[in-house]
């Protein structure tokens, strides 16, 4: 395939060269002048590159709920939580605290008073001789107000 497609890649410099042969004969065409470099402006530098910003999750009707908060996290630690109210959750690395807010009260129908947020690093661990590493996940902690009880362990 290459050596067809070097073929028509000269054929179809060649018709290019030939279409500006005909041009330069009929019409004198003004040169153009090069231009001449731009001028470095003070404020350039190289040690103020702008840095990749994270996007948040964009929270939108319908499922977008779903896709902040990943699954409730079960664990003896966090049951025992429930008992002051306090329910976690993995989330999406992107969300903040009112995308998260505003997906637990889309999803089970209450309103939290606090979420407290934390970005949890996988740890190293081992199998047999190689070497591996847990990802990391972002947990919310969300504080209901008293009364209100959410049932996270249905389909447990």
């Amino acid at each position: 395939m290459g050596l067809i497609n070097n073929w028509l890649h000269k054929k179809d410099k060649e018709q290019l060269h030939k279409a500006g042969e005909k041009k330069s004969q009929a019409v004198v065409v003004a040169e153009e002048k090069p231009k001449a470099p731009k001028k470095k402006k003070e404020h350039d530098h190289k040690d103020h590159e702008a840095k990749p910003v994270k996007s948040t999750v964009k929270v939108s009707a319908g499922s977008a709920a779903f896709k902040v908060l990943v699954k409730p996290l079960v664990t003896e630690k966090s049951a025992i939580a429930e008992s002051s109210n306090k329910y976690s959750f993995l989330v999406n690395k992107l969300a903040n605290k009112n995308q998260i807010k505003s997906a637990v009260a889309e999803i089970y129908g209450v309103a939290p008073i606090q979420v407290n947020v934390a970005n949890v690093e996988g740890r190293a661990v081992r199998f047999g001789r190689s070497l591996g590493r847990r990802s990391d996940y972002k947990k919310a902690i969300v504080t209901l107000p008293a009364g209100k009880t959410i049932d996270i362990h249905t389909g447990v």
